[in-house]
């Protein structure tokens, strides 16, 4: 009986010591791969606000030559319509050029850039990655009515 006893606690033990040893494996896999899978995270979140910001200078370009594109339009109204496109996060960091003519069948251009830091934030520079000094741009050509 004592024996039978001694037994189920010695092999009770050794599952328990394989289990720590294998808990620590565990931990130390977490602690090699978590890095790897938060730094996909940021990238995923940095690049889909950037490419969501493209669309958005992109419509802002179409729709200011577009503007510029009819007759008796000024350009307060160019710029009004560009507001509209990129909203109240872009705007204020808006840097557009307009090419405008006051002749029917001329080109139209209007340009617009943005920082990529008014877009997203800048999370993946600790890994090489900085959006300083780069920017989001769309140039539209249209022909005047």
């Amino acid at each position: 009986m004592q024996t039978r006893f001694t037994m189920q606690t010695r092999s009770k033990n050794n599952r328990l010591r394989h289990r720590t040893r294998r808990d620590g494996i565990l931990s130390m896999e977490l602690v090699l791969t978590l890095p790897i899978v938060v730094v996909l995270l940021m990238g995923i979140l940095e690049f889909t606000m950037l490419f969501f910001a493209q669309g958005s200078v992109t419509e802002a370009s179409r729709l200011g030559a577009r503007r510029a594109t009819m007759q008796g339009v000024v350009e307060e109204d160019i710029h009004e319509d560009i507001k509209r496109a990129l909203g109240r996060s872009l705007y204020p960091y808006a840097e557009i050029s307009l090419s405008d003519s006051d002749y029917s069948g001329d080109p139209v251009a209007v340009a617009v850039r943005v920082p990529m830091r008014a877009a997203s934030p800048n999370l993946l520079w600790p890994i090489g990655f900085d959006l300083n000094g780069r920017y989001l741009t769309s140039q539209s050509h249209m022909v005047k009515e």
